[in-house]
Formats: C-alpha cells, structure tokens, sequence
C-alpha cells in the first residue's frame, strides 16, 4: 500500500502557501532581507513546531511570514512548494494566500499574487502540475479589512478563482462575513470557507447557508450533526479535510480516532489536503500514509480521495475527464 500511495496522482486543495515556509527557506529569507529571527538555527525553530490548539499555531505562522518581503520572496516560496508537489505525484494544486498577513505588514497585494502567480505558471510549464489560486479573509480582522481586501482581489479575476475564510474560528462565525462573500459571489467568484475545525458543525450550515460556498475547508465537525451529513452527501459539498494538521492542532488526539474514512465510506465526498505542512510534519504523500496506516482501506478507497478531490476542484470540465481518467488507469495497473 505504501507504494501504491507513493505513486498514486493528488489532488491538493486545502494548503496555505505561507503554511509551506520550511525553517531552512525561513532562515534564508530573512539573512536575504536583513531579518532578525529568535532561534539560532532551523532545527531549534523547528522544536517550537509543538502546539497544543490553532491559535499557538498561528502566532509562529505570522511570525514566520514576515520572512517574505518581495515578489521573489513568494515565487521562492511557492517553487519549493511545487517541487515537493511533484515529489508526492500531486499533479494539481489549489493554493490559499492571506493577503491581510501582507499587507498589514505593508507588503502590496500584487508583490505577494505576482511572486506566487508567476510560480504557478512555472509549475505548469515546467513540472506539469496545474494550479488555481484562492485569497482568503482572516477572520479574526473585521469584515471591512475584507472588503477593503475585496477591492484589490476583484482586480485579479484573471489569477485568482475564488475567495476564501481562514484563520480562528473562535468567535468569529460566518454570518460576520455575509456581506463580502455576497460581493464576491456576485462578481464571479467561487467561494470557500474554514468551518468545523476547532468551531461548532453548526459554522458549517452557516457557511453553506449563509455563505453559499463551494467547498467546505476542514468540516470534521460535520459528524456532531446528522441532518448535515445527509446535507452534506445529498448535496455533495465537498470537505477538504486536512488528517495531520487535525491531530497536530488536537482535532483528533489520535488518526485512528479521526472520522475522514468513516465519512468517505458513508458518501461524503472528502478529501484530503495538507494544510500547512511544514508546521505540521506532512505534505500529501504524508497525509494519505497516516490516514492508510490508521484505517485499512482498499486501493479503491484509497484513490477515491483523489477522484474526489479531481471532482471538487475548480478545473474546467475537460481537465477533470482527462485527470479522472488518468487515476482510472492508474488504478487499473496499480
């Protein structure tokens, strides 16, 4: 089965760009940029990788990402990131950036989506991992910040397909941001939103109901609540899950308590992503080996995970048949 995972095409859909800023490209940046960082060496900043909820995580992930000052910044950042997508065989990828994070700190919107986009296009061109781009609001700023960030996104429709919600759930539903996803839903954009992770399943109807996203970002939650699991599998809303991130954060204190493979067995179309991996000890390969180790499955099941992460992604029609069909035939001599 470890060979089978290694080997089988991913589809990542749920993954923080910043979240992928591994200590030695951290160190790097800020000796390029003058920086002065409170750990004498990438091994000791690692050590601090040791969080006990999301919010400890947060700190040393915006501490980490004033690291990135310039447009060669980002692309250096979302390069490494592609060549370990290519490593773990992920042949398609949907990134989040937060660009609150950036331009609080007086870095403009365009030097972040400039540096990533033109890495993207590298990805494409050179590796043959295509990719979408999602910004995210944070939700622990107020709903204005998001509308003000809004003005620059809508720029952008060309590089960017959908807007995104992430960081702390913690007091901060849904319903505060009704009014800039409506914006963004009525300019073109596809929407998405962190719901059910550390928050209550009832931030998961709410993000469908009043937010009218897409996809839903974590959702484990979802199992609290009956009715929304049939919601879920009648309408087949998609999870992008995220199995080493929920145990790092202590979602889940152990993967065999985790309920990623009950939900797939159940209908719901699941999925599984990385999150922020190099805080979280795990990109792709990783994460589908610790949800296989934990819960025996078949192939079959195994590369469900990608048919449907192929399914909920914001690719054109033709790309998904072409991709789909690429795991079918994998499948079938694997």
């Amino acid at each position: 089965m470890k060979s089978f995972i290694r080997s089988l095409p991913k589809v990542e859909l749920h993954l923080h760009i910043e979240g992928t800023l591994e200590p030695e490209l951290l160190f790097t940046l800020a000796k390029r940029n003058n920086l002065t960082i409170p750990y004498n060496s990438p091994e000791s900043l690692r050590e601090a990788y040791n969080f006990d909820c999301l919010q400890s995580f947060l700190d040393l992930y915006y501490q980490g990402a004033n690291a990135l000052q310039t447009e060669q910044d980002f692309y250096d950042l979302t390069w490494h990131y592609l060549l370990r997508c290519q490593e773990d065989n992920v042949i398609h990828t949907e990134i989040f950036f937060d660009p609150q994070t950036h331009t609080e700190r007086g870095i403009s919107f365009d030097t972040v989506l400039n540096g990533i986009h033109r890495a993207l296009q590298d990805g494409l061109n050179q590796l043959n991992i295509s990719s979408q781009i999602i910004a995210c609001f944070l939700r622990h700023l107020p709903e204005q910040s998001a509308i003000e960030t809004f003005q620059s996104i809508a720029q952008h429709q060309d590089k960017i397909i959908a807007v995104g919600l992430d960081s702390s759930e913690q007091g901060h539903p849904p319903a505060k941001f009704k009014h800039v996803f409506e914006l963004a839903r009525n300019a073109g954009f596809l929407t998405v939103a962190h719901a059910g992770e550390e928050g209550p399943a009832q931030n998961i109807t709410d993000a469908i109901e009043l937010l009218h996203i897409n996809r839903i970002d974590h959702g484990v939650r979802c199992t609290d609540d009956a009715n929304l699991v049939n919601t879920l599998i009648k309408k087949q809303i998609p999870l992008t899950v995220c199995p080493l991130s929920n145990l790092k954060l202590a979602v889940f204190d152990d993967m065999k308590q985790h309920n990623i493979v009950e939900l797939l067995r159940q209908g719901v179309n699941v999925t599984i992503n990385s999150d922020d991996p190099a805080y979280f000890g795990g990109y792709m390969t990783d994460n589908f080996l610790a949800v296989s180790q934990a819960h025996p499955m078949s192939k079959k099941e195994v590369a469900q995970f990608t048919i449907n992460a192929i399914n909920a992604s914001f690719i054109p029609d033709a790309l998904k048949e072409h991709y789909l069909s690429h795991v079918s035939t994998f499948l079938q001599t694997n």
